[in-house]
């Protein structure tokens, strides 16, 4: 019997259908941008659209054809988010640089990625200086400003203004094949050189519908986004993409995360949701706490990145009134792939049930496959105990690296996660550790994100990390490395006896260091891999 196909239109799923829709049908919602030097400036979609266009426009002149990378360095602004468009929507591959790792790391990604235009930030002159010099496929150097903020430098360069200001923005968008790559996000590269993630526009397409769910982002049009993840981290979480599509007014705070800065912005613009990592909102935590200031129209926000812990969670949606939805995911998986909205059988529970799932990194989206599987590759059952590497595989999921023939799928089409978990009845997923993090003792597994999330409810502590340190009969035991809040005084004694009762006997730290700083990586996560540096040839207390 011959096929039957369907009698609708063939629509390519590019992304260029996301600003276009936000300039035709919702062409006056704002775009706010706060500058370096704290200057205000507006636009709307139909706006950005225009200078987008005139984007395209530029690279077309300057020889920019489909499948070239063009390379991004900079914060969340309005100037950034016209050249993410106008990049893709003509075919041309849009490669988010990190400003916050190494210079050395960020030069061999430019040029393993093959970079053939730079779109810089002006505060980051010197690191775009780095780049011309050691990238040597660099051939423009746009800085994302206006002509009279161009920084003093010694290689051609023009202001983004400039640059786009004799272009009428009549570029023809979209028209090519949805499996096109549409963006490139290297890994952090915790472990040997970063690896490149690269996206097609129907990846991200597919990603966007699944982030404006109701149960995910639920971004509407009635919303005020404030964008904190960084735009250069995993596709800024989709939010670039999903703020268009639904018409949602956009708030991009630059390169200022502080407390007070963003509080201000909040206030400022009436921000209702926003989406950051957990340390950007345990600094808002704290400036709230020292201030008594409260918010007024913030009601939700997603953190992802790392498990925000139960004590935030609460503070956030007891003190505050703010709803914490909890998301997991990675560079390889666009990023959202489960988040913690709580479920209807969820809801009917008590409080403190409901808070415990929502510390969990929550259900499936849509359209991908979960597979928990231990050691040797057998599958284990989804009962909320047994704890295995988690595997993923779906259309929003990566299926090799670029310029990389290593394979990075099973048989089966999944994707190994380096994440070991438990997924329960329910289908909430709870990450227990990283496979590289995790502290074996005497054969068993230790989750160090538990003993972190129960520390940081500790009201002196601010942050914490647990690492294995080696131990001539087990192996391997859990020190807790713990971070003071502002103006508090962390005691060892103290935090070991919060933390005893909360958690196995076996699983206590032998060890409380109190540090100055905890350090974090360029994603704003704790940085366990420089720790362990740190603390190599740590020796135990007898």
């Amino acid at each position: 019997m011959p096929e039957l196909f369907g009698l609708m239109q063939d629509s390519a799923l590019t992304v260029d259908r996301f600003l276009n829709h936000g300039a035709t049908w919702h062409g006056d919602r704002e775009i706010v941008s706060r500058d370096a030097d704290g200057t205000i400036t507006r636009t709307d979609y139909r706006g950005l659209r225009h200078t987008a266009r005139q984007v395209s426009d530029a690279l077309l002149a300057a020889g920019i054809e489909p499948g070239d990378r063009v390379a991004t360095l900079g914060w969340n602004g309005a100037r950034h988010m016209a050249a993410w468009y106008g990049t893709t929507n003509i075919g041309a591959v849009l490669h988010t640089l990190n400003p916050r790792l190494f210079p050395d790391q960020i030069a061999w990604i430019a040029a393993h990625a093959g970079d053939r235009l730079l779109l810089a930030d002006p505060a980051l002159a010197a690191l775009a200086a780095r780049l011309v010099r050691d990238v040597p496929t660099l051939e423009t150097v746009v800085f994302l400003c206006a002509p009279e903020d161009m920084p003093a430098v010694e290689f051609p360069a023009i202001a983004f203004d400039e640059w786009i200001a004799a272009h009428p923005g009549t570029a023809t968008w979209g028209g090519f094949d949805e499996r096109l790559a549409c963006g490139l996000c290297y890994t952090s590269g915790t472990t040997g050189n970063p690896k490149g993630v690269l996206y097609s526009h129907r990846s991200n397409y597919l990603h966007t519908m699944m982030a404006l769910q109701a149960d995910a982002m639920g971004l509407t049009q009635r919303e005020t986004a404030l964008l904190v993840v960084p735009m250069y981290h995993a596709n800024a979480w989709g939010v670039v993409y999903a703020a268009p599509a639904a018409g949602a007014k956009l708030v991009l705070p630059g390169v200022r995360m502080d407390g007070e800065s963003l509080y201000e912005l909040i206030e400022q613009e009436g921000v209702t949701f926003s989406a950051a990592v957990p340390t950007v909102w345990q600094g808002l935590l704290q400036y709230l706490r020292g201030t008594g200031r409260a918010f007024s129209t913030l009601h939700r926000v997603v953190i992802g990145g790392a498990a925000p812990p139960p004590a935030l969670i609460r503070a956030f949606q007891d003190d505050y009134g703010v709803e914490v939805v909890q998301g997991w995911g990675m560079t390889e998986t666009s990023p959202l792939a489960t988040l913690s909205s709580p479920t209807a059988d969820v809801l009917a529970q008590s409080y403190d049930e409901q808070i415990r799932r929502k510390a969990m990194q929550g259900r499936l989206q849509v359209g991908l496959d979960f597979r928990l599987v231990d050691d040797a590759g057998n599958a284990l059952p989804y009962d909320g105990a047994s704890s295995g590497r988690l595997l993923i595989r779906g259309a929003t999921i990566a299926s090799g690296y670029y310029r990389d023939d290593t394979p990075v799928l099973d048989a089966d089409g999944f994707f190994d996660t380096g994440d070991v978990s438990t997924i329960d009845a329910e289908g909430y997923m709870q990450i227990t550790d990283r496979a590289k993090d995790i502290v074996k003792s005497g054969g068993e597994w230790i989750s160090s994100i538990e003993i972190e999330n129960l520390a940081t409810g500790h009201p002196a502590v601010a942050l914490a990390a647990v690492i294995g340190v080696p131990h001539p009969k087990w192996d391997e035991r859990p020190i807790l490395l713990v971070q003071p809040a502002p103006g508090q005084t962390a005691d060892k004694a103290d935090v070991l006896a919060f933390l005893d009762g909360k958690i196995a006997r076996w699983w206590m730290p032998d060890d409380v260091v109190i540090v100055d700083a905890i350090p974090l990586g360029a994603t704003g996560k704790i940085d366990k891999k420089l720790l362990r540096q740190q603390f190599a040839g740590y020796r135990l207390p007898e």
